[in-house]
């Protein structure tokens, strides 16, 4: 009985909500769910080759679907889904004709329609028309609804192409076609980033201020989140999320809605922005008029929303209408502050196609009352009152069960408890995390993680205890370096009581004498990262500081970033560390594409799959060196790792203070940034920092380099998705997301990255059994 109320539950909840995580089924042309006539192209080379033989992994006619022509604008095969769609994947493979084929589209456009009559074309999350990637599976971002999908096969050569394909996605029961809206307006408030609110993949018309005739970012199954300028989305600006109003211009927003048919309308659910902080509200009320056929009703529904002060948080908004019956709704939201913003709309509709009647006549057939009417009422009263008591006792005991999870979960992130401490491999079994959320002990751990951050605002590694109090100048190895010679070019990061900067080092080469890692310059000076304290740093802040250099004064790895020289013997105290000119691995491996002949022919920046294994090889070598001395890095990731012109990568620790990269990091209540997306379950909910969560760190960072940085990880969770996650690694009851293969990853060197999440620490691997796993690959590749 349980389990079945929670289906219905579940169900009821789901219906209208499209998530894309979830929302990627095959639609049916590998398996002929999408009959022959269902497809069609513009040409065909052969009877053998026309669109029916386009079918993913089948390998009929003569392999696939190609074109009479060479590709151009003109060509493509056209799916028809036949109903509306919610599409987020596409499928494509070339001909192979047991092996005695080998044409493919390297690139493809994408064009849809919801009626077969208006064709629009996809474009990506920052409203730029692109051709599809080379890879085997294309993720569309954003998703699109509709029911046609034409591919047009792109090529740079004169060459012959040939497609198979496979679509994927769920049925678009919304029946939502298009919508119309006032255009989002930027919000430009002093002392806060520049929010640009508006619907960037709308595929309608934008004219005169207006939105009208398409679908946008009110669909596409990303809610925003509480606080409106951070986003779900990387590399985005801030805002991106929400399509929102200023009340200036607008006395209130009007949004008409058009569906596919005529529908039984039970609700509309709005998410809103409620950050009253930044005179941001949910709408204060909304009138809808429905339009059955011609002409609009003159009666709307009516509804006021409950207003709240004192919660933050961006929430669904549900309004009741009442079931009525229409084609088209017509909505005004009217303001409760100085702007509005939403992020998701959605509509759910009833079985019945008509209002019912209330003064109907009683029905001729019906039964006259035979006595028993009132005894059969009060047992079907009784049964129904019973069943509301137990689902409510049911959702009551889920919402209690929620609050403490999500209240644990949280004093972990902000409290992790003295389970936390140490630097030897952890034992699990020596404190569960029941009894650490609940251990009466002193809370020292949240001070490790606050230092997760140094006073430059870099990573700060963790080390067996490394005393401060009597440090002097005869500690420190590193020499003295003239600190005129050290010319400001950026300010890389900062911190609370520092920054980071690129400098020219005039001279430096031949200061450190034989030896230097630096290459020989013939006397130019060379680029260098440089840590500066600030003058109104705390006496805390300046032993941290000089705590950082004692430890970066013992790495000497060639595949470490060095410390080359200090400026400590006056204020403000500098440490000069090593810097590469190509930067770090993250910006280096995003700008590029695969190598292949496209990429050759057209001078695209490329790297080979040997360059991503050696580099694999390179961090797994510095990280064993790491391990060697019991340091544990805490902020292993791409960002991290700094590469020469020879592809020589060195692990750095800024990235943390780097503007570029904050949404890489999640606040805790304004002090705390931690990588979360990077970071090993114990780490999120234990506090627990050690070698073997360094390894879940490079893991990540395998999937990073293979992925060509082109994506964050679990780029389609939030943040409080990810944290939840972790949640699920701990309860291990096989419900845990991990993140998808790379396309351009070897089998074998998932089956090494998946070793490396592995929820039981001991079963992870040592970084010397990661080096000697991985050397193998770079000398077969």
């Amino acid at each position: 009985m349980h389990l079945f109320l929670l289906l219905i539950l579940q169900a009821t909840a789901a219906i209208g909500q499209i998530d894309p995580a979830h929302c990627r089924y095959p639609l049916g042309m590998e398996d002929r769910r999408i009959k022959d006539d269902a497809l069609k192209a513009s040409s065909q080379w052969h009877e053998t080759t026309g669109p029916q033989y386009a079918r993913l992994n089948r390998e009929e006619g003569d392999g696939a679907w190609c074109p009479a022509a060479l590709p151009s604008v003109s060509q493509y095969l056209e799916v028809d889904l036949g109903r509306l769609t919610f599409l987020t994947v596409i499928g494509t493979q070339g001909r192979y004709i047991r092996n005695s084929g080998n044409e493919f589209a390297r690139e493809y456009r994408v064009n849809y329609s919801r009626d077969g009559k208006l064709w629009k074309s996809w474009r990506n999350r920052q409203g730029n028309e692109v051709n599809a990637y080379t890879s085997v599976i294309k993720d569309l971002r954003p998703p699109i609804v509709t029911r046609y999908v034409r591919l047009l096969p792109v090529t740079r050569l004169s060459t012959t192409v040939c497609m198979r394909v496979e679509l994927y996605g769920c049925s678009w029961d919304d029946g939502l076609i298009s919508y119309s809206a006032p255009e989002g307006q930027r919000m430009q408030p002093p002392g806060y980033p520049i929010a640009n609110l508006n619907d960037s993949t709308y595929d309608g018309v934008h004219e005169r201020g207006k939105l009208f005739g398409g679908l946008g970012q009110l669909t596409d199954g990303v809610i925003g989140q509480d606080d409106f300028t951070r986003t779900h989305e990387y590399s985005v600006w801030p805002g991106y999320d929400y399509l929102g109003w200023k009340n200036d211009s607008l006395e209130y927003v009007e949004m008409e809605f058009v569906f596919d048919r005529q529908r039984n309308f039970t609700s509309m659910k709005v998410h809103s922005n409620n950050m009253f902080s930044r005179d941001v509200k949910i709408f204060s009320s909304v009138s809808c008029w429905f339009k059955p056929h011609f002409v609009w009703e003159a009666e709307p529904v009516e509804f006021r929303t409950v207003l709240d002060d004192r919660n933050p948080s961006a929430r669904y908004v549900t309004v009741d209408l009442n079931h009525r019956t229409a084609k088209s709704l017509r909505c005004h939201f009217y303001f409760a502050d100085v702007w509005m913003m939403f992020s998701e709309i959605s509509f759910q509709s009833g079985n019945k196609h008509a209002r019912a009647n209330k003064t109907a006549a009683p029905s001729a057939s019906a039964t006259p009352d035979d006595g028993k009417t009132p005894i059969l009422i009060g047992c079907l009263v009784t049964i129904i009152l019973l069943l509301v008591i137990i689902i409510f006792l049911i959702l009551w005991c889920q919402y209690v069960c929620k609050v403490l999870e999500k209240t644990l979960i949280k004093q972990a992130l902000v409290f992790p408890t003295a389970c936390g401490g140490g630097y030897a491999e952890p034992d699990i079994t020596q404190c569960t995390p029941h009894q650490c959320f609940h251990s009466n002990a002193p809370h020292y751990a949240e001070t490790d993680i606050v230092r997760l951050q140094g006073v430059t605002g870099s990573n700060m590694y963790a080390v067996p205890a490394l005393t401060v109090d009597s440090l002097t100048r005869k500690d420190i190895s590193a020499a003295e370096f003239p600190r005129q010679q050290l010319i400001f070019r950026e300010k890389l990061g900062e911190g609370q009581f520092g920054e980071v900067h690129l400098c020219e080092a005039e001279g430096l080469p031949e200061f450190l004498g034989e030896g230097s890692p630096l290459p020989d310059r013939d006397g130019h000076s060379v680029l260098v990262a440089v840590k500066q304290l600030r003058a109104d740093a705390t006496s805390q802040a300046r032993n941290d500081f000089l705590k950082e250099i004692k430890i970066m004064s013992r790495l000497n790895d060639p595949n470490i970033i060095r410390l080359l020289c200090v400026c400590v013997s006056s204020d403000p105290l500098c440490m000069v560390t090593e810097y590469m000119e190509n930067g770090d691995l993250n910006m280096f491996l995003s700008q590029r594409e695969i190598e292949s002949t496209l990429t050759h022919a057209n001078n695209i920046p490329s790297v080979s799959l040997s360059d991503l294994l050696h580099m694999a090889v390179q961090i797994s070598s510095g990280m064993k060196y790491l391990a060697s001395l019991n340091f544990v890095h805490r902020d292993l990731a791409t960002r991290n790792c700094l590469l020469d012109r020879r592809l020589t990568i060195k692990i750095a620790d800024f990235g943390m203070s780097r503007n570029l990269y904050s949404s890489d990091y999640y606040r805790i209540q304004g002090r705390a940034v931690l990588p979360i997306r990077w970071m090993a379950w114990e780490s999120i909910l234990l506090g627990k920092f050690t070698t073997a969560s360094d390894v879940w760190a490079f893991g990540v960072t395998l999937w990073e380099i293979f992925t060509l940085c082109k994506e964050q990880p679990y780029s389609l969770l939030s943040d409080e998705q990810v944290i939840e996650n972790t949640g699920e690694f701990f309860r291990n009851q096989g419900r845990q997301i991990f993140l998808y293969a790379p396309p351009l990853c070897p089998p074998s060197l998932f089956e090494l990255m998946m070793r490396c999440w592995s929820r039981d620490i001991p079963d992870r691997p040592t970084f010397e059994g990661l080096y000697q796993a991985l050397k193998p690959h770079v000398n077969q590749s």
